[in-house]
């Protein structure tokens, strides 16, 4: 029986285009209406996940920031945070600006962005609204407290970052891919895994009764982690490695599909049942 359903957002509940499908919806309210708890775990900040989870009705602790921070929905204060040390992010900065990337810096509740490369909507789209353009990101690191960076670039330039970020900052940074044109730098020991871990502990939930779903490598942890853990038929090789079964891709709905063979057809009879 699964309790604690955690889903990946962009490329698992929803496209370039944000758009949630109806029997996704559907099966999403169905898990809940039959006991479950269902909670979003993404690399987008709070606010952005905010406005996705009042949409579902999800009401659980959000997994925000690769796993960086856990927070209810209703409530100002997490239940767990973690940042970066400024100095590592300044090194990361030094270290790239010889290379020309073009870097995104979360710090504070923003997204700190120096040098458009893409129109305007490319990165409210997939970053938020909470935008700020900057001639230089260094001065950021005085005033706020960095959480995560980006690296935005197309394939095959992408393997290459995250090839050289790993390389270069191995047991200092955790790197991650969670986009096909994002490279992702975040705290040592954060993950979506481990936020999960944390989650179902505040909950209570035994790991054998958490079911996680996602597409990406920065997905991996938390699939292999859950005692159910789908990759979808859109993933990356990563995320389907270490999966216990794909689903479906996002066209073919692939979230519903997973919720309605591990969870529906099990817990709403238990629950039936009980009632």
């Amino acid at each position: 029986m699964i309790r604690l359903l955690a889903l990946d957002l962009d490329g698992t509940l929803m496209g370039d285009d944000l758009v949630i499908s109806s029997r996704v919806r559907h099966a999403i309210a169905a898990a809940q209406e039959c006991g479950g708890v269902v909670t979003l775990a993404t690399g987008r900040m709070f606010d952005a996940t905010l406005t996705f989870a009042r949409d579902l009705g999800i009401t659980a602790p959000l997994i925000c920031y690769q796993g960086a921070l856990i927070q209810a929905p209703d409530s100002d204060v997490p239940l767990y945070r973690a940042t970066m040390e400024p100095a590592l992010v300044r090194e990361v900065l030094e270290w790239q600006a010889r290379r020309g990337w073009h870097v995104v810096l979360y710090a504070g509740d923003d997204v700190f962005i120096a040098g458009q490369q893409y129109p305007e909507t490319f990165y409210r789209t997939l970053l938020g609204e909470r935008l700020i353009w900057v001639d230089d990101l260094f001065p950021v690191l005085e005033q706020h407290e960095p959480v995560k960076f980006l690296v935005v670039a197309e394939p095959p330039e992408a393997d290459r970052i995250e090839m050289g970020l790993r390389q270069r900052f191995e047991g200092r940074m955790e790197v991650v891919r969670s986009h096909a044109i994002f490279v992702e730098g975040n705290p040592l020991g954060v993950s979506k895994g481990d936020a999960l871990r944390r989650l179902s502990a505040h909950l209570d939930v035994p790991q054998a009764q958490v079911m996680a779903v996602g597409d990406q490598g920065n997905d991996a942890d938390m699939i292999a982690w859950a005692g159910v853990g789908v990759a979808m038929g859109n993933g990356s090789p990563a995320a389907k490695a270490v999966a216990d079964w794909i689903t479906p891709p996002l066209a073919e709905d692939g979230v519903a599909v997973a919720i309605e063979r591990f969870v529906l057809n099990v817990s709403c009879l238990l629950h039936d049942q009980q009632v």
